[in-house]
């Protein structure tokens, strides 16, 4: 990756900014920057702090007040802080702005998840992908990142284009935009390809929220050695294994994790990748049951399915990790409704079977092997039913 930075360096302090409005409430806020805190995290950060502000609408040229900025300016001198992440996206005037307020790193949610990638990115696919995606994002901010790459270099949020390009133009950025999209479309002609040579065989596809556990469940399905850690984005390139169930191969490829609020850009380029996703016979959902928003991560994920092209295929919901799960049993003599928090795993279940009656749901354990076998024998008369009409001649197989 251009600019990539070997030297190992010391772990960022960072202070997280949110904002409680009219599109989130306080509890929404709370989990976004939780997940914005294991972002920071996965990217080397340590979050020490975080400021949040009540306002109706971000701020045209702060995003948050000018109050709001004062206080985290006054904190950021205190404690010596190196970086400053918003929870959204920000305008370059806002970035321009800000920067000039607290003299430090900003990043926002977007450049950090690139930043991520960047990291993560390991095949020429990934990283051609992942680098048009930074180029996109920086050529309406290359007024800013000018003043920033000259008096702070490296860290979080600096991996990739404009480490070593600190003289490129707009004119130059936009050529190497063009460039990489050549790479890409003949990188996309190599994997079609490659999956033209895979014959008929019938696809399942691993898909979900980051950190819901597929790769676990892929090496659990396919006695595979996929990698997974306890990490947001574990996954970028999408890793297709065969899989026999009873007497019957399939392919199962497992697949880059989707996030709330993920960047325009990287969805474009990350497209391709999810061809598998888009040509599978079947989408099997992964859900993180122990999550308390597993129901919103499940919207964004469907929404994502949908914005990629891949709405309307069958599927079957997943709900992992009920090892982890808990919850709080409401007194008998508190006649407040019920929360999500108080439904027991029981009560989840039959609530989603009942209203969920289009798609298969499972409750399962991947990494404690709870429930496996009741998924594999319904995943195998799925896989069965698809392949019969294919080759209504191998009658040997059944």
């Amino acid at each position: 990756m251009t600019g990539h930075i070997d030297i190992e360096q010391k772990s960022e302090r960072a202070i997280l900014v949110g904002l409680v409005n009219q599109e989130q409430d306080e509890n929404q806020l709370k989990e976004y920057l939780d997940e914005l805190a294991f972002l920071a995290e996965t990217a080397g950060a340590v979050p020490i702090h975080r400021f949040t502000q009540k306002i109706e609408f971000p701020n045209p040229k702060t995003f948050v007040g000018s109050g709001k900025l004062y206080e985290i300016a006054q904190y950021v001198r205190e404690k010596e802080i190196d970086l400053v992440i918003f929870d959204d996206e920000l305008q370059p005037s806002q970035l321009k702005n800000i920067e000039k307020e607290l003299k430090c790193k900003i990043l926002d949610r977007t450049n950090l998840i690139l930043d991520i990638f960047a990291n993560r990115a390991r095949t020429a696919h990934a990283r051609t992908q992942v680098e048009l995606a930074q180029y996109q994002y920086l050529l309406p901010r290359l007024t800013r990142m000018w003043t920033h790459l000259e008096r702070q270099r490296g860290g979080i949020g600096m991996r990739g284009p404009g480490e070593t390009e600190i003289e490129t133009d707009r004119r130059i950025i936009r050529d190497k935009i063009a460039k990489l999209k050549k790479q890409l479309i003949k990188i996309d002609k190599q994997k079609a390809v490659q999956r033209k040579n895979r014959g008929k065989l019938v696809r399942a596809a691993l898909v979900g929220y980051t950190n819901v556990g597929k790769s676990t469940l892929m090496n659990l399905m396919s006695k595979s050695e996929v990698f997974a850690e306890n990490k947001l984005f574990a996954t970028l390139d999408t890793t297709v294994r065969k899989v026999v169930l009873g007497n019957l191969p399939f392919l199962l490829s497992d697949t880059v994790g989707f996030i709330r609020k993920l960047p325009h850009h990287l969805v474009e380029s990350f497209k391709s990748t999810l061809d598998e996703v888009r040509e599978s016979d079947i989408l099997l959902h992964v859900v993180d049951i122990s999550h308390p928003g597993f129901e919103e991560q499940i919207e964004i994920v469907n929404k994502t399915l949908y914005d990629i092209g891949a709405k309307g295929k069958p599927m079957y919901y997943i709900f992992n990790k009920i090892d982890a799960f808990s919850y709080t049993k409401k007194d008998e003599d508190d006649l407040t409704p019920k929360e999500k928090e108080n439904y027991s795993l029981e009560e989840i279940k039959n609530n989603w079977i009942v209203t969920n009656s289009n798609n298969q749901c499972f409750f399962i354990s991947a990494k404690k092997k709870q429930n496996i076998e009741d998924l594999r024998e319904r995943l195998y008369e799925y896989v069965k039913k698809v392949h019969v009409t294919r080759f209504p001649y191998n009658d040997f197989l059944y």
